[in-house]
């Protein structure tokens, strides 16, 4: 029945929403975080237009979703899976001044309540709801990030560089959204935490650094450190691989503080001491696999953040979404057979010739996680690039549709900023605008009641960061400009479509083998019952 009611929508929706529709569009409001909202109506849609998802199910299929027995939804007699804690109501990094911000209006007063998406406090199963009053927006940041620097002193040569966070923290301290916000502590993530996704091996060798190895067995640390291997880079420097340099003093560090500090991050989000979040933070993750770093990425943290959620807090579904220009091949790998856990993503794929080379279509997840991986893969190079339009109608026709049937509890995303408009073609290339992540932001903060953390993955182009991370902030926040009226209007490209299509296809033939199966296991059954009546 998932496929059943996943098929049914994605096509219903792409092809009778793709094309523009100016009758419907509509100016979207949203209240500023110091106005809660008074309004009393049920619903209250969003701004529908050529771009934008129209988020409404048809009564019929409403009743049928609400009704029908999904594996993906959890039981009513499920007992409470998140407990509540104090809020950590100290600083996040030594450079940070900022305080909490206590009695914020929430992000999402003026969203509608849509096929239970923002349920009313009774109506869900996390306890922390009936008494948590703390819905401010939470920002994590940490200095000790900066150290991960190539030894060759040069950052120019490399695009991941300190800068990069350094420039978004002080983006969000000059237009004063950092006072909007609760600034969460940081931490290191502990090496028992990272190994919830990375080999024991990958943990040691790139999680410890010359002090604190001296706390570890000796025996089992010499075997494994024997096993490294770098390379010299041509800028003078260290790397684990051509991109991806080594810092001995510093890298451990600043990979396990990253990890850290979106799980600390994601923990406060999932238990309600505040609304959502924003993780300025690191070296990025979403290339590491469980067993190699590649792509600047040493510690997957957002999958961490995941493993955590669901062995500590017993979250039954979680979402991620992948909105950098790269696909997240270390994410997709390591959720690939877990059906609790959907992962989408949208990435330029170019038929795999763009880097990794990963995220075909085609990719949908195996055994019990077939389905539960859906890749948005844009084809088609930079004639033209993808911009607001496509990545709008890619959120219309297949993420937000999907991302409903699943309802999750907390929803992460992976949110890299080189699809934006000012990264160099080798990077990115694509131009997709500030206002279009804060959009995108709004759009899932649907879901999950509003529990939504961002976590910084890639990004090079400083000025284009962080207009986007003010953007999803902000966004985060309540505080969202308009749409442009021309790109609500516009179609997405020729080349867009065909991405589309191929994404709603593939589901089908997923859903065809559902079906084939189901009739084989009802064969198997009716015979069963029919030979034990004989």
């Amino acid at each position: 029945m998932l496929y059943l009611f996943r098929f049914f929508v994605l096509v219903l929706r792409f092809y009778r929403k793709l094309g523009p529709d100016p009758s419907t569009s509509s100016q979207l409001v949203v209240s500023p975080p110091s106005q809660p909202s008074s309004e009393g109506s049920e619903e209250t849609p969003l701004r529908r237009a050529a771009s934008e998802p129209n988020l409404k199910v048809k009564n019929k299929l409403k009743k049928h979703l609400n009704t029908r027995k999904s594996p993906l939804t959890r039981k009513e007699s499920a007992p409470p899976t998140i407990k509540h804690r104090a809020a950590d109501t100290q600083d996040s990094s030594p450079s940070s001044s900022s305080t909490p911000v206590s009695g914020c209006s929430s992000p999402n007063d003026s969203l509608p309540n849509e096929n239970g998406l923002l349920p009313s406090a009774g109506g869900l199963s996390h306890e922390c709801v009936s008494f948590c009053v703390c819905v401010c927006a939470g920002l994590v940041y940490d200095s000790q990030m900066l150290k991960h620097q190539c030894t060759c002193g040069d950052n120019s040569s490399h695009p991941e560089h300190a800068g990069r966070i350094q420039s978004i923290w002080s983006r969000l301290q000059e237009r004063g959204l950092r006072g909007q916000c609760e600034t969460i502590r940081g931490r290191k993530a502990t090496l028992e935490e990272l190994q919830s996704v990375h080999s024991e091996r990958h943990v040691l060798l790139y999680g410890t650094n010359p002090l604190n190895r001296l706390k570890l067995d000796n025996r089992k640390l010499a075997g494994i450190l024997s096993q490294r291997m770098f390379v010299m880079l041509p800028c003078g420097g260290v790397g684990v691989d051509n991109d991806t340099i080594w810092n001995e003093s510093h890298t451990s560090t600043a990979s396990r503080m990253a990890a850290g500090s979106v799980i600390e991050l994601a923990f406060k989000v999932a238990k309600g001491e505040i609304k959502n979040g924003f993780a300025v933070v690191r070296p990025p993750g979403h290339h590491a696999d469980p067993s190699n770093p590649m792509g600047f990425c040493y510690f997957n943290s957002v999958a961490i953040a995941a493993k955590q959620l669901q062995h500590k807090l017993n979250i039954s579904k979680i979402l991620i979404v992948d909105w950098d220009v790269h696909h997240g091949n270390g994410t997709q790998e390591v959720f690939y057979r877990d059906p609790s856990v959907l992962y989408i993503s949208l990435h330029r794929y170019d038929n795999g010739n763009f880097f990794p080379g990963s995220g075909s279509p085609a990719e949908v997840g195996a055994g019990a996680g077939e389905g539960f991986n859906v890749n948005v893969a844009w084809t088609g190079g930079l004639e033209p690039p993808m911009g607001d339009t496509e990545y709008l109608a890619a959120f219309r026709s297949v993420v937000i549709p999907i991302a409903q049937e699943f309802s999750p509890d907390v929803v992460l995303v992976s949110a890299g900023f080189d699809a934006a408009e000012g990264n160099p073609a080798p990077l990115g290339g694509y131009k997709v605008s500030a206002k279009c992540f804060s959009f995108l932001t709004h759009q899932l903060m649907s879901l999950a009641g509003g529990r939504l953390v961002l976590a910084l993955e890639g990004g090079h182009d400083l000025t284009a960061i962080c207009d986007a991370s003010e953007a999803c902030v902000s966004a985060l926040l309540g505080i969202q400009d308009a749409m442009p009226e021309e790109v609500l209007l516009q179609k997405p490209n020729a080349n867009a479509i065909r991405s589309l299509q191929t994404v709603i296809q593939i589901q089908s033939q997923c859903f065809v083998f559902a079906v084939l199966l189901l009739l084989l296991l009802l064969f198997f059954f009716c015979a069963c019952v029919c030979g034990d009546q004989h």
